[in-house]
């Protein structure tokens, strides 16, 4: 969870830079001005992959270990449950993205402050990506994977399919890697974050709706 931000936020820049030494000036400033809030974007992608693991185990992974019987059989309610499990699987992976990607901004700026003159990061986008973007993407898989977790019988089939959650993403940073969508526009990505509003709020009531915990405790095998 921590080392791949932190790989990402190395990996990028150090490929930039190489790039740039070996072609000269190939890697013109005005590609680089498009290239960048794409990649910044890469960690909305990471966001929906790395709550996976945590969130896709919290029910199912409990059930199969025969740990959840006796939490479920506390006067706890539904939604403290679920509460619970959900910052469990949402705060850790949101400090390991923070932290990858300031230090991917940093080298960064060190990296193509020569080819544009400036230091590119951060900017308003990245308050838009960091603030709104990334928290609400990981909120998104975290209550996607609880779901899952809550109506599967098996740890790998819930990973699995939680992993799922990333294609939105991922097809979204690929249009912008190609030019189709702007990602360094401030209105297009806040129109992405008011989406991912929407979905999250019917995520939690659908979450809220197939948590049953009769139906976990009596009838999963």
């Amino acid at each position: 969870m921590f080392v791949v931000p932190f790989i990402v936020a190395v990996l990028i820049p150090v490929l930039i830079g190489y790039v740039g030494q070996r072609n000269g000036s190939r890697v013109t400033p005005a590609e680089l001005v498009i290239l960048l809030p794409a990649f910044l974007f890469f960690y909305v992608i990471l966001a929906a992959y790395l709550a996976t693991p945590i969130a896709s185990y919290t029910i199912v992974g409990e059930k199969v270990e025969k740990s959840l019987e006796p939490l479920l059989a506390t006067p706890t309610t539904d939604s403290e449950i679920r509460l619970g499990k959900g910052i469990a699987a949402f705060f850790p992976p949101l400090a390991a993205l923070l932290g990858g990607s300031a230090l991917f901004m940093l080298l960064m700026d060190l990296t193509t402050k020569d080819k544009l003159g400036y230091y590119y990061f951060p900017d308003s986008n990245t308050a838009v990506v960091l603030i709104l973007l990334l928290p609400l993407a990981l909120l998104m898989s975290v209550l996607v994977n609880i779901i899952i977790s809550s109506r599967v019988t098996d740890v790998r089939t819930g990973q699995q399919l939680g992993a799922l959650t990333v294609l939105p993403f991922a097809g979204l940073y690929l249009c912008g890697e190609l030019n189709l969508i702007d990602l360094g526009s401030t209105s297009n990505l806040l129109i992405i974050a008011a989406a991912l509003l929407v979905v999250d709020v019917l995520l939690f009531f659908v979450s809220r709706a197939t948590f049953r915990r009769e139906e976990i405790l009596t009838k999963w095998k």
